[in-house]
């Protein structure tokens, strides 16, 4: 699922509060945070030091400028398994993967791996854009799984069916308040289109004004233009709709795919085409690449993470529910194609043929694969909510050790450091990263501003792909305990999912009670890599 995608619940939140509130400001004042950000602080915070910038970053920056000089790394593939992405991008086309085996064009097979003309990676998704969401699925298709797991699906829809009137009606007020707020600005600041650093400049005793200018700072704090926010306002409200009259249940959007997804054997499908029928679709892929890869220091859009890097495109995961079958596919594909760090940016909460993902999972580990995941974004317990893929089947014990589940930071360092709609976990959450209003690539040689836990896995994906670029005797279990053991430990309480009330320690949302510090990590990485048989200390 896009796990960027705005959703209902916090769109109606933020307005109502901007709407109950007084001419105040809706910016809150960080704890530790030395004044407000610049715009480009703000472009590159997760590359900042919590040390310096009092902004809770991982450190990227103070990793170049102290640690690699006169150092060179070996290339490492990352695969990203997500939309697809745009691979003609200026800042990213340079650092796009290229299979070497493949002849472009000729229509043949050249290396013998399944995949056609497979030159930069593989499309499992064909002409799909848009897709069913997982628990749809199960209730047209019954026999997928046990008859508790079809009757929590169900009840699940029945649920949505009865919430569906009252929300339409709250995102209707929402877009209505949403669009008289954007009207008034319009009209007071005399141009069609503004920024954020417009609002802050706005000095006005107009409670109109004060009001509007409130609400909008919430909604531009998305990181999507005011036309984008109506558009995903829009979208939930279609959805409403669909659900309302019975309609997602009805469409089948896989078969003009042609396989069959509940046959993992079932591999002749898809094609080469990474970037798929729509340049819009991919802008999710488009940025969680360029988080990780952007050219750095080339005076273009933002700035990557790693520096030495090749990106492997897989697109597996559609505007709804993916597959279990594609992202398994697309798992061993990146595996077999020499990727040593894989992102995933995606999730849902019911997983029919998750054995297939875990076998996929359990292969990446025997390869020496270190796969990066989101944590999801709503605001949920993963230690007794249910969030796929993962890798532990009771959320317990794990069942392999080269994956790392991702918690989301915001930019403001104190109680409100945890981003309000992190998923968190004491056992299935392992470390947190930057995710809140993260700047990098989108199609079209564009970039935006875009948040989710979605933004904070490629964030350590790329500080992944760092320590196994310099220091290439390490595994991907070794890394993905530096990653948690070198992080700053945050030793205080935080608010949790955006209530003020529930404040919690920490070091109880994730296992690592840490947020990732690329420095430290770098540092560990040196010292492990320096013992002899490196690749057999445990990490």
């Amino acid at each position: 699922m896009n796990v960027i995608k705005l959703t209902y619940l916090s769109l109606i939140a933020a307005l109502t509060v901007q709407l109950s509130a007084n001419a105040q400001s809706a910016e809150k004042v960080a704890v530790a945070k030395k004044g407000t950000l610049t715009e480009i602080q703000l472009k590159r915070w997760s590359h900042l030091d919590l040390d310096k910038d009092s902004i809770p970053g991982m450190s990227v920056d103070k990793v170049y400028s102290e640690l690699l000089k006169g150092k060179k790394g070996v290339p490492v593939i990352v695969g990203i398994v997500d939309s697809g992405v745009d691979i003609e991008h200026e800042d990213l086309k340079s650092v796009i993967w290229t299979n070497k085996k493949e002849i472009a064009g000729n229509g043949i097979d050249d290396d013998k791996n399944g995949y056609i003309d497979d030159i930069h990676g593989w499309n499992f998704l064909g002409n799909i854009t848009k897709e069913n969401l997982e628990y749809e699925r199960i209730i047209n298709n019954k026999s997928l799984v046990d008859e508790a797991t079809y009757l929590e699906a169900k009840g699940l829809n029945d649920k949505k069916i009865e919430e569906a009137a009252q929300t339409k009606f709250q995102m209707e007020l929402a877009i209505k308040g949403t669009t008289k707020a954007d009207d008034a600005l319009v009209k007071f600041l005399g141009k069609p289109t503004y920024t954020a650093e417009d609002l802050d400049a706005i000095d006005s005793k107009d409670p109109e004004i004060n009001q509007s200018k409130g609400i909008m700072k919430q909604m531009l704090s998305y990181g999507l233009s005011v036309a984008d926010l109506k558009k995903e306002i829009q979208k939930e409200l279609d959805g409403f709709e669909k659900v309302q009259s019975g309609e997602n249940l009805k469409t089948n959007y896989r078969k003009v795919l042609g396989d069959n997804p509940d046959d993992i054997k079932d591999t002749k499908y898809g094609d080469n085409n990474v970037m798929g029928p729509d340049k819009e679709e991919i802008l999710h892929g488009t940025h969680v690449a360029g988080i990780v890869a952007q050219v750095r220091n080339n005076n273009i859009g933002g700035d990557g993470i790693a520096n030495n890097v090749q990106i492997l495109t897989v697109r597996a995961v559609p505007d709804g529910d993916e597959y279990d079958k594609d992202i398994a596919l697309g798992i061993r594909y990146a595996v077999d194609n020499g990727a040593k760090v894989i992102n995933g940016s995606f999730g849902k909460s019911f997983s029919p043929h998750k054995q297939w993902v875990y076998d996929a999972i359990k292969y990446a580990e025997s390869k020496d694969v270190l796969i990066v995941h989101a944590a999801g974004n709503d605001a949920k317990d993963i230690d007794t909510e249910n969030n796929y893929p993962n890798d532990s089947d009771d959320k317990k014990t794990e069942f392999a050790d080269n994956m790392i589940t991702i918690g989301a930071l915001n930019y403001e360092y104190g109680t409100n450091v945890v981003a309000d709609f992190s998923n968190y976990g004491k056992l299935n959450v392992d470390v947190f990263a930057p995710g809140v209003k993260i700047y990098a690539s989108t199609p079209n040689n564009t970039y935006q501003f875009l948040q989710g836990t979605s933004m904070a896995s490629p964030n350590v994906a790329g500080v992944a792909a760092l320590i196994r670029s310099y220091y290439p005797t390490l595994s991907a279990k070794q890394v993905k305990h530096i990653l948690m053991d070198s992080g700053t430990a945050i030793t205080t309480k935080v608010t949790v999912g955006g209530d003020e009330k529930d404040s919690r320690q920490f070091s109880d949302l994730s296992k690592s009670g840490r947020i990732v510090n690329a420095y430290n990590a770098m540092v560990m990485a040196e010292k492990m890599a320096k013992k002899p048989n490196s690749k057999k200390v445990k990490g």
